[in-house]
């Protein structure tokens, strides 16, 4: 199986099954001499453990992250990174395979099931194997080494729609988002879905979500034209994620309803660059970062392992009906956040690298002529 790697300098591969002995990561193109603990990642590597709540996935896994490379004692005494790959890894402590040995032969409707078998001519039932959001640990452990690169900028993700429930924006509070065990930025909301996620998960199905991702201090000049667009590269990261269905930049989807008044961003001369008045763009423009925060939303699909017995196939063609057991999340929404700003954060440490490569450190505002 190919295509697990991704980035260009910043380069992330990842490796392991959702209920394999261990899964993690080998992240390559890490500068030298940065300060890296592995308590810098469990940090985010907790945000997104399973267990932590009845609106998540029980199965208990401690996601203790071991550095198995790229990594040594300085002179002063430090751990500090040391140019070559950092192997990163996650034992499995809490599989139960057997919850599956059920679905062995067939396919689960929503899952990648029939896809990776008509593929691969085999599937991992136990729990999706490598298209489980088991592998999603991986992505936040590495994101976690991306964030030392880019250590002024700030990334943060909060959970703004379950279902058809939204979020009320004058009430967005920052500080909110850890407060909650949703990663709902609204008090109010939180308190409304929370009792909402009881019903669906009481009823044995699931919902959808959407979350929004915001990048703040990336300064202008990050991404190139054409081929290798910042937005681009940020959408398809984030599309990368499991069951995210669809992913918009600033107003995305919206912009077809404003007209160009509306929808540009008119600027007026600044100290350090153009002061903008507005950030429809979501803080790309030409595929380039313009010095605004960067905005990006994306749309999750409800969990398909759900208790609701639901028809499908199995591999020999006949019609089945089945059930999914085992432990799963009623939204896979409220475990989403730490995922996108570590996706976002290797991306961004990527397009660093690539700036800094082919322009050194840029030009100075304002031109002159």
């Amino acid at each position: 199986m190919s295509h697990n790697t991704f980035g260009h300098l910043f380069r992330v591969t990842t490796f392991g099954e959702s209920h394999g002995p261990a899964l993690g990561c080998v992240v390559d193109g890490c500068p030298s001499r940065i300060p890296l603990e592995a308590a810098e990642i469990q940090k985010y590597l907790d945000l997104r453990r399973p267990g932590q709540s009845r609106f998540t996935t029980q199965r208990q896994e401690p996601d203790a992250v071991k550095i198995l490379s790229g990594v040594m004692t300085g002179d002063d005494g430090a751990q500090m990174t040391t140019g070559t790959p950092i192997a990163l890894m996650i034992e499995n402590t809490d599989q139960r395979s057997k919850d599956y040995g059920e679905i062995k032969d067939s396919y689960r409707p929503g899952h990648a099931d029939y896809v990776y078998d008509v593929k691969y001519g085999f599937r991992d039932y136990r729990g999706g194997g490598r298209s489980s959001a088991r592998e999603t640990a991986a992505r936040v452990a590495a994101g976690a080494v991306a964030r030392k690169i880019i250590p002024g900028v700030k990334i943060r993700a909060a959970l703004v729609q379950v279902g058809a429930k939204k979020i009320d924006r004058s009430r967005w509070d920052w500080d909110e988002v850890s407060r909650n065990q949703l990663f709902c930025p609204d008090p109010v909301a939180a308190v409304e879905w929370a009792d909402y996620l009881d019903d669906i998960r009481k009823a044995g199905s699931s919902i959808g979500a959407v979350l929004e991702v915001v990048a703040e201090g990336v300064p202008p000049g990050w991404g190139a034209p054409i081929y290798g667009k910042l937005d681009a590269d940020l959408a398809a990261a984030l599309m990368s994620i499991n069951a995210v269905k669809g992913v918009e930049i600033g107003d995305g989807f919206a912009s077809a309803e404003l007209t160009g008044e509306e929808n540009a961003d008119e600027m007026r001369a600044g100290n350090d660059g153009p002061a903008f008045l507005a950030n429809h763009a979501g803080g790309i423009l030409g595929g380039v970062s313009t010095g605004q925060p960067i905005v990006a939303r994306f749309a999750v699909k409800p969990t398909s392992s759900i208790l609701t017995p639901r028809r499908s196939v199995d591999r020999y063609g006949a019609e089945v009906e089945l059930r999914t057991k085992g432990r799963h999340d009623p939204c896979v929404g409220v475990r989403a956040a730490p995922i996108a700003e570590a996706m976002v954060a290797c991306v961004l440490a990527d397009h660093f690298l690539r700036h800094r490569g082919q322009q050194g450190g840029g030009h100075a505002w304002p031109f002159t002529r």
